[in-house]
């Protein structure tokens, strides 16, 4: 499947206290939707209000990245938590964020669950529920933004919940149309020129060629840019102008 248009989404404010790891006002710039960490793998009240504030000054969507609470491993270690209080966990994200983009004169459009949440979500159809009822319980019925074919999506569309695919340049996928783990070598991928070219790939036809080398379907509504990799600014611009050039709308999903 390709789309007339894509949106491009960032994992931003993944800060803490006086530490920063994103340079959040530069990739507002650039993206059209902004994942913004919610105080569980990062992130702290002043960096949600400030990157809210920003999001909604340039008319960026803001969105809930919700994780496990593991702020010493970012989110990034597998944790068996009981389903209530991962629902719980997620509503408290939603509605924490919810409040400073309001705040700001914005809202909360979507949810996307962050690392290893992000990649447990995909198939543990116990914890795909528990996100999917935290959506429930926050009030709102937001869209999911997660992998295709995902049981997070399965789930969510059950629940009558929209759901938005999502694809990344900068990782290696599996023959499977799934993530190659980050512990594994290769799996971030380092070459600018083959992360731009990815995404066009991506955007206009739907297709991404997999480690193996087998090409691999991806119907990605959105196309995520991390924020946290070397000279992540100037990569997320290359992309952008390659997609404007190629011909595809850059803009927001919702």
């Amino acid at each position: 499947m390709t789309w007339a248009s894509i949106d491009l989404n960032a994992d931003l404010g993944e800060g803490f206290g006086h530490w920063r790891l994103t340079d959040d006002e530069q990739l507002l710039s650039v993206v059209t939707s902004a994942n913004v960490a919610c105080g569980f793998h990062a992130g702290d009240a002043s960096t949600m209000r400030r990157v809210c504030a920003l999001a909604a000054e340039r008319s960026v969507r803001i969105g809930a990245q919700v994780s496990y609470r593991d702020l010493a491993g970012f989110g990034r270690r597998s944790m068996d938590v009981p389903p209530d209080e991962l629902a719980a966990e997620t509503a408290y994200q939603i509605g924490a964020l919810e409040v400073f983009a309001r705040a700001a004169g914005s809202r909360v459009s979507y949810v996307k669950p962050h690392g290893a949440l992000y990649n447990r979500v995909v198939h543990d159809e116990e914890q795909a529920a528990a996100v999917v009822e935290g959506v429930l319980l926050s009030g709102e019925r937001l869209p999911l933004l997660g992998l295709p074919g995902s049981k997070l999506h399965t789930l969510a569309e059950k629940a009558g919940l929209p759901v938005i695919t999502e694809a990344f340049a900068d990782r290696a996928y599996t023959a499977e149309g799934t993530l190659v783990p980050r512990g594994q070598e290769g799996a971030v991928l380092a070459d600018a020129s083959q992360v731009v070219e990815r995404s066009v790939s991506m955007a206009r036809f739907g297709v991404i060629t997999s480690r193996c080398g087998r090409s691999v379907p991806v119907r990605a509504r959105s196309l995520c840019l991390h924020g946290d990799t070397p000279g992540a600014v100037t990569l997320a611009r290359r992309v952008r102008a390659r997609l404007e050039a190629a011909g595809v709308r850059v803009e927001a999903f919702v």
